[in-house]
C-alpha cells in the first residue's frame, strides 16, 4: 500500500513547527519501504493553507514538533494523520522510524 509522509524541514532538518518551514519533504513509502523523496516549497503561510497543500498532494501524514491545534483539525478533516512533538532529527529517519512503528512522540512543541 502506497504512503506519503510529509516532514516540514528547515536547514533539512524537522522543523520545531511546522508553519514556520522552508520546505515539505515528501516521503512516498511502498510495501514499509522508502521509494520516493521530493522536496516542495509550501505555499505562504495561511490559515488552512498547508493542510489543503499537503491533501492535494495526496500526503497521508505529517511527523512535526510541533503545530498549533487548527492545523491539527484541519489535517484530521483531510484525512491525514498527525504525529507531533517529534524532537529534531533528518527526514528519512524520522520516516524510516513511522514506517517501523518505533517513532517516538512527545509534548506538542508548539504553544498555540
Amino acid at each position: 500500500m502506497k504512503t506519503l509522509i510529509a516532514i516540514p524541514t528547515t536547514n533539512g532538518m524537522l522543523s520545531p513547527h511546522f508553519g514556520h518551514c522552508e520546505k515539505f519533504v515528501i516521503f512516498t513509502a511502498d510495501d514499509g519501504k522508502i521509494v520516493k523523496e521530493e522536496a516542495v516549497i509550501p505555499p505562504a503561510h495561511e490559515p488552512g493553507a498547508f493542510p489543503a497543500f499537503l491533501r492535494n498532494l495526496g500526503v497521508n501524514a505529517i511527523i512535526a514538533g510541533g503545530m498549533g491545534s487548527r492545523a491539527q483539525q484541519l489535517f484530521t478533516q483531510n484525512d491525514i494523520q498527525v504525529i507531533i512533538g517529534v524532537q529534531e532529527s533528518e527526514p528519512k529517519e524520522l520516516v524510516e522510524q513511522y514506517l517501523l512503528q518505533t517513532l517516538q512522540s512527545g509534548t506538542n512543541l508548539c504553544d498555540h
